[in-house]
């Protein structure tokens, strides 16, 4: 089995394709296929050590699911299956969608509520990322000046999102033991 589980939700395919392009970094050996999670068990999420999460923001702040009309499902519907799951001693490196301008005042949110339930049962997290270049409100995401995890912008700085995740990449690869 690979040693980092990669789920994310989505509801447009902008999460989906960034959980794509973080795997094809790495071998089947070192990180297992992107999966949604609306597709996972908890049984598969839970044997895991160390996971990358990634989330889009939708509507006022709301993680993807059936209430935000996410086909299929999302994290909404999967965080209650997982609840009783005790995630100490693993780590979560995180990276969250959102659109600055249009949701200035929750930019991001659903990646700080992904954190908060993590924390709550035990996990280690890596990956906080500098808030610097984003104009915001404010964020559920964000502790001290940092996100929790990797803030990406495809409405507004698309052309930042390449660089952005190889550095982040990097950043969390010794916390991973990957080669940076």
């Amino acid at each position: 089995m690979s040693r980092i589980g990669l789920f994310f939700a989505s509801s447009t395919g902008n999460t989906r394709r960034i959980a794509k392009a973080i795997k094809k970094r790495y071998d089947d050996e070192t990180m297992a296929d992107a999966l949604n999670v609306n597709k996972a068990t908890p049984e598969l999420f839970g044997s895991y050590e160390q996971l990358i999460l990634g989330t889009s923001t939708l509507g006022a702040g709301a993680l993807p699911g059936l209430s935000t009309d996410c086909m299929g499902g999302g994290w909404e519907e999967f965080l209650p299956q997982i609840e009783h799951l005790d995630f100490s001693g693993k780590t979560i490196a995180l990276y969250g969608l959102g659109d600055q301008n249009k949701y200035a005042e929750e930019f991001v949110d659903a990646m700080g509520i992904l954190y908060e339930f993590f924390k709550a049962r035990g996990a280690s997290f890596v990956g906080a990322w500098p808030a610097d270049d984003y104009e915001f409100i404010s964020s559920k995401a964000l502790l001290d000046d940092d996100f929790v995890g990797l803030a990406l912008d495809q409405e507004n700085q698309k052309l930042m999102t390449d660089a952005r995740v190889d550095a982040w990449l990097k950043l969390i690869s010794p916390a991973f033991g990957l080669p940076s």
